[in-house]
């Protein structure tokens, strides 16, 4: 820019700051600077723009558009050329299946360690068939419980909270609720005569199918009532941060080893290292095991996503590197958005589709990103 404004001595000072930092870094503090040939970007065309005399501002801001839009076309094909052709098509590849198995992943880990929560507390369910209870005053929290078939006459239900539980095909015959609270609880097919709700937040709702005869509702509870789940909230914020936490080792390699190993060894080496891990996902059955595995593969695929990112940079010229940076980074969401929708879609159903299709798309992406060119002793351009 100095150079092609004619800011010749500011720029020959800048370049030979550039390059006595770069040589006292790398040990060589008398490299003496020189320089032979230097390569400017070739001045691209600003806005073609009408006059204010001259035009409605429609018509200007028409030209803008079209003006942008024909930079940006020349752009793209630029990209798509016989010289960038092969690694822009590369590119899109390695960046669409890191994109569809991370995202998709990051997506997974969370809902696959709450549905093997849920898993675990429904197998732990207690059922009470045809019990008979009256007169009795019940002021304790009754939780992940499922009574069928029960009676329960004259009976107080006092200060006390109702946590995942459903009662079933049951008679409750002239009770008293009071100051009930409650979550995931739902009375089905039940018969209720007589019966006061007093300060609770058994709202019509959750009668299904019910026959409610002569019944009393008084001062409900009001405002939004939702029903959470402490436990199981706390772990998947949990989860989530160990997995943000993770990376930070990843990126510190990283950036220790970009310019030592080279690009394409690390995207290649972290797209299969992080493989790997999701083939091992096959043996984790409990959370702690899918958290484990959630960081190893956090920490081993950052790796790839920086090398991506100077790679893609490193491999087009100045003026054109934002435009194919734009087009991948758009390929990638595409990807984030179909790994998202496909991963999430079998939480409860089966591991053995999402871990194979993460594994799969690692493994080629990593295999075809070997076949990249090497930038790390490239001039940019």
């Amino acid at each position: 820019w100095c150079f092609q404004i004619g800011k010749h001595d500011e720029a020959w000072m800048i370049l030979k700051q550039v390059h006595d930092t770069n040589m006292r870094a790398k040990g060589e503090p008398e490299r003496v600077f020189t320089v032979s040939y230097i390569k400017t970007p070739k001045q691209v065309d600003e806005f073609i723009e009408i006059q204010s005399s001259t035009g409605t501002w429609y018509q200007r801001w028409l030209v803008r558009i079209t003006t942008t839009f024909k930079q940006v076309w020349d752009n793209v094909l630029y990209c798509l050329t016989a010289q960038y052709r092969m690694n822009t098509l590369m590119l899109a590849v390695v960046w669409f299946t890191m994109a569809l198995s991370y995202y998709g992943l990051i997506v997974w880990f969370p809902d696959m360690i709450r549905y093997l929560q849920e898993e675990a507390y429904e197998s732990r369910v207690k059922i009470f068939d045809e019990e008979e209870v009256s007169h009795f005053t019940f002021n304790f929290t009754l939780e992940n419980q499922i009574h069928r078939n029960g009676e329960y006459k004259n009976d107080k239900f006092i200060g006390m909270k109702f946590k995942e539980v459903r009662f079933e095909d049951s008679l409750f015959e002239e009770c008293y609720f009071e100051d009930v609270t409650s979550s995931e609880t739902f009375f089905e097919n039940c018969t209720i005569i007589s019966t006061v709700f007093y300060n609770t937040d058994l709202y019509k709702h959750k009668f299904i199918n019910c026959r409610l005869i002569n019944n009393t509702f008084m001062n409900e509870k009001e405002g939004c009532h939702l029903d959470f789940e402490e436990d199981n909230d706390f772990l998947i914020y949990l989860v989530s941060f160990l997995g943000s936490l993770s990376v930070l080792p990843g990126n510190i390699i990283s950036a220790l080893l970009m310019d030592k190993i080279g690009r394409i060894k690390m995207i290649g080496g972290s797209m299969l290292i992080s493989a790997v891990c999701c083939f091992f996902l096959f043996f984790g059955n409990s959370e702690s095991a899918m958290i484990g595995w959630q960081c190893l593969f956090c920490g081993a695929s950052i790796a790839a996503w920086n090398a991506l990112d100077v790679i893609t940079v490193e491999l087009y010229p100045t003026d054109k590197r934002a435009t194919a940076f734009g087009i991948l980074n758009g390929l990638c969401k595409f990807g984030a958005i179909l790994g998202n929708s496909i991963f999430a879609s079998f939480v409860g159903i089966t591991k053995v589709v999402p871990i194979l299709l993460a594994s799969s798309a690692l493994v080629g992406g990593g295999l075809l990103a070997l076949r990249l060119p090497e930038t790390r002793e490239q001039v940019l351009m």
